[in-house]
């Protein structure tokens, strides 16, 4: 006899959502998010619904691999148990080992089936230490002018934190740029995100520079390539802010060596990287070995921007949050999700599962 909670048909669509603006780091930009859709449907009718969110800029993987991937999967999902989600996971990490966000969407759809059937909200199952969290608004690559009135703009929404993407230009360009947000938000936080865009000499160059103004970041988040490992250590000794590890920490193993190294004080989880499992590891690692933790994600719409909230809520410890990209869609196919208010997600009106749902 088949168990309702077999996964009986898994479905995958297209899920492009435009944006308002293009969301630009130092590798690139998109003006349209180009996701994916996946469905896991069970036995008894239970559906699960998970977000692929490549982007190219960031770690190459595209709507047409992540489908890919994902197909590669099927004969392993279907006839599936979502009980035995953390072997289901082990198999996925196996056969799509390159593939982070495919991984994602599936780990996420077999999740959300596996807790509506338990009547639990995600944020409960991960281990229910809070129900919300108090999010940063990015400002992307562009011009002067345009970082300035984009931090106003995110002032007047009522968020508090400001990360700023810098890299991919000159140096005079991003201290002018963050000049201006300075002069526009003098009280914010803020975080610098160089998305690899950047070497360790242009790096310090521009925190000694930034010093100069009286402009100390919250944070600066891999600056240099992923696999600069030099880079990294370097700038996490110079002691102008703490550093954390994006691109350089993909796996538990590179959590281990940024640990054995010194080359981070902080790691920024994105389910999107490493899907979900893998990330529930590195956290846990994170903590054993003191380094402190991020949860961030590529261009994603409220329901994976709503499973890594879940995450990091129901966990707690998570010194930074960045899970702002919904606020530049100009679309919402999907009913549900966290509240916002200000800076703040909400998660403790949701019951079961993630509480996200497609129109």
């Amino acid at each position: 006899m088949i168990a309702p909670t077999t996964i009986r048909n898994l479905h995958v669509e297209r899920l492009d959502i435009p944006l308002l603006t293009p969301f630009g780091i130092a590798g690139g930009a998109q003006d349209v998010a180009r996701n994916l859709l996946v469905t896991v449907e069970l036995a008894d009718g239970t559906r699960g619904y998970g977000e692929a969110a490549p982007f190219p800029a960031f770690n190459g993987e595209t709507q047409e691999s992540s489908r890919a991937a994902i197909e590669r999967m099927r004969t392993a999902i279907e006839g599936a148990d979502v009980r035995e989600w953390r072997p289901l996971a082990m198999l996925l990490r196996a056969g799509i080992t390159a593939a982070g966000s495919a991984r994602c969407a599936l780990e996420t759809a077999v999740l959300d089936a596996l807790t509506k059937r338990a009547g639990i909200p995600l944020y409960a199952f991960f281990g229910g230490v809070s129900r919300a969290l108090e999010t940063d608004m990015t400002i992307t690559t562009g011009g002067v002018e345009h970082a300035s009135i984009a931090a106003e703009e995110i002032r007047s929404r009522g968020i508090s934190t400001i990360k700023v993407k810098i890299g991919g230009s000159t140096l005079q360009h991003d201290l002018d740029r963050l000049r201006s947000i300075r002069m526009a938000a003098r009280t914010a936080p803020l975080i610098l995100d160089g998305n690899g865009g950047m070497n360790a000499d242009e790096t310090l160059e521009l925190l000694g520079a930034l010093e100069t103004h009286g402009i100390r970041p919250a944070l600066l988040e891999q600056p240099v390539p992923g696999d600069d490992w030099a880079g990294m250590i370097r700038l996490a000794a110079s002691g102008f802010a703490p550093l954390a590890a994006d691109e350089s920490a993909t796996s538990s193993a590179h959590v281990l060596r940024i640990a054995q190294e010194r080359a981070a004080q902080v790691v920024n989880i994105k389910l999107m990287k490493s899907g979900v499992v893998e990330a529930l590891d590195m956290a846990a690692f994170c903590r054993v070995v003191g380094l402190r933790l991020m949860i961030g994600g590529m261009v994603e719409s409220i329901l994976a921007m709503t499973m890594s909230a879940h995450f990091a809520a129901g966990q707690g410890g998570f010194d930074f949050v960045d899970l702002d990209t919904p606020m530049f869609m100009a679309e919402n196919p999907f009913e549900g999700g966290f509240r916002q208010v200000g800076g703040r997600l909400d998660l403790s009106h949701i019951t079961a599962g993630h509480g996200v749902r497609p129109r």
